[in-house]
């Protein structure tokens, strides 16, 4: 299925403007732990769900598809940017992480509060860091590629599901989410 590539990055963008939105709702429980007090655990495991079956699944590979056309259309423009599929790897590592310990809390088993802690705080900055420096400046260079010459892309390998959390629709697994965000 190719996919036009302005539209595409449109929806990435969009993307990180959604999960901005969310990284700030998992800001304020890991705040909440910092105070000693529990928060809501199964809000902050229905945001890690999220977090690994949206953004790890869907929205990093659409932008490794994005690089990978740069690379091939535009390599100088693609200079000292073969970390960005490691990157990705590394973010999707640190979510599952967080997901494992945040499910495991919810099932009653004992999680030290300071590695809950300290695992979310980094997960937090790294894909907050992450999100900065693509907005900046891989997105920089792929509009410059796409100025020049408007491309599609084959987004075929690509699982295609919509935002769960964001779009018209939300599905049901993801209420407490979006309740908390109209909050």
């Amino acid at each position: 299925m190719d996919a036009d590539a302005r539209i595409l990055m449109n929806e990435l963008r969009l993307d990180h403007r959604n999960m901005a939105i969310v990284l700030k709702l998992l800001d304020g429980l890991v705040v909440e732990m910092e105070a000693g007090r529990d928060p809501d655990f199964e809000l902050f495991e229905e945001i890690m769900r999220y977090m690994t079956v949206y953004p790890d699944a869907v929205h990093h590979p659409k932008e490794d598809v994005m690089y990978e056309k740069l690379r091939a259309k535009r390599p100088d423009l693609a200079e000292d940017l073969d970390h960005v599929p490691d990157d990705h790897r590394e973010i999707a590592q640190l979510s599952m992480l967080l997901r494992s310990e945040v499910e495991a809390v919810v099932a009653g088993a004992a999680v030290r509060r300071a590695r809950m802690i300290e695992d979310a705080a980094a997960y937090i900055k790294r894909l907050r860091d992450h999100m900065r420096w693509e907005e900046e400046d891989l997105f920089s260079r792929i509009d410059l590629m796409l100025e020049a010459e408007p491309y599609t892309v084959d987004i075929s390998s690509i699982e295609h599901i919509k935002d769960p959390v964001f779009e018209l629709e939300v599905e049901a697994g993801f209420r407490r989410l979006l309740d908390s965000l109209a909050a």
